[in-house]
């Protein structure tokens, strides 16, 4: 599993406390954005609670909480919004931060009428083509050559635009990975590779993917710099991710940071973490929450308080709410929405199968409202 002790190399800002660290150097960003990333971090805290007690109601069919790894989303802050995310399943805050609406996230949820991807994909697998937030898909890896693509394209049509993937440590175990790592070293591709290693593959330990010291080391062998940060640490992720995306802008290549952190609670609503792992080997991880530090280093420089926290998980809750009364009173797609959108023009063969479908009895759904 993940050592709690932090390495030297270990990029950091805040202390586990939330204090700054002697010596060091804090990201400039405005009162402004410093409270936005606040609201996101209670935004997506709030949604994990809220919609994981769905699921255990029986009322919404998978979830996939991000609890004590919300620090690694915020790599996107550096990024502009003509610049590509290509994400994995697990960071609701990069979506939010782009402004991926609380409407849209429990629409895809519940896979109704007004879900973006047309009730296309399982729960927690969203899509945002309007933010450059390209589908999330569940085979583990297959993001990385896309994102590295994607980089290289640009930088083929003279774009300064850079593209951004994350992925979990388990991933640097698929063929997906190295290819791409490969091909972006060789090419400079200009892409930010974003490894969140939060100790477990589901139930396969770190220790059982490498051999290697660190993830971050795999860079070095393929043309880029590998840079290893405390994924608890919101403010370090942002410095490493803005230097790593700057770098790409300029022209200089990819780079691939490893963010240490530790997955929590289970992999997702399907797990039990208690099956595999000491039940007592979170509490370390536990006193590291990026949500406390954060909140702790805001307290500090005047930009907290509880009236100010308590005021946004409420208007994160009454949101939620409003939404899922409304999710409640949806249907399901329109069935002829399966054949849309499959080519930029519907070819003959599958509007003749789409008009033969409508043709056909209907059954009622024993899920329909």
């Amino acid at each position: 599993m993940v050592a709690v002790q932090m390495q030297d190399d270990l990029r950091r800002v805040l202390d586990d406390e939330g204090r700054v660290l002697p010596g060091v150097k804090v990201p400039e960003l405005s009162e402004e954005t410093l409270g936005r990333m606040f609201d996101t971090l209670l935004l997506v805290r709030t949604m994990d609670d809220r919609m994981m007690r769905l699921q255990r109601q029986g009322r919404l069919g998978f979830y996939m909480k991000s609890i004590g790894e919300e620090a690694t989303h915020f790599a996107v802050v550096p990024l502009r919004l003509t610049d590509w995310v290509f994400p994995s399943y697990r960071e609701q805050g990069a979506w939010f931060w782009r402004g991926y609406s609380v409407e849209n996230f429990i629409n895809q949820m519940f896979g109704n009428e007004k879900d973006p991807v047309k009730g296309r994909q399982m729960p927690v697998h969203h899509t945002a083509r309007e933010l450059n937030l390209v589908s999330i898909s569940s085979p583990v890896g297959t993001q990385i050559p896309q994102a590295v693509g994607a980089a290289h394209a640009a930088k083929i049509m003279g774009k300064d635009d850079v593209a951004m993937t994350f992925f979990g440590e388990g991933t640097s175990s698929t063929g997906e990975f190295h290819v791409a790592m490969n091909f972006a070293g060789v090419y400079k591709a200009p892409v930010v590779l974003v490894c969140r290693n939060n100790g477990w593959a589901i139930s396969v330990p770190t220790e059982r993917q490498t051999a290697a010291k660190t993830y971050a080391a795999k860079a070095v062998g393929y043309g880029m710099p590998g840079i290893r940060v405390d994924g608890n640490d919101i403010l370090a992720m942002i410095q490493v991710a803005t230097e790593a995306v700057d770098r790409a802008r300029a022209g200089d290549g990819p780079t691939m940071i490893e963010a240490l952190t530790y997955r929590v609670q289970g992999h997702s609503s399907s797990d039990d973490p208690s099956v595999y792992r000491d039940p007592h080997a979170p509490e370390p991880w536990e006193k590291r929450d990026p949500l406390n530090r954060f909140r702790t280093y805001l307290k500090h420089i005047g930009l907290w308080s509880e009236q100010l926290e308590g005021s946004i998980v409420e208007r994160h809750n009454q949101s939620i709410t409003e939404f899922l009364g409304k999710s409640d009173k949806l249907g399901a797609p329109p069935i002829e929405s399966m054949f849309e959108e499959v080519y930029e023009h519907m070819p003959w063969h599958l509007a003749e199968q789409r008009d033969w479908l409508l043709q056909q009895a209907r059954t009622k759904s024993p899920h329909a409202h």
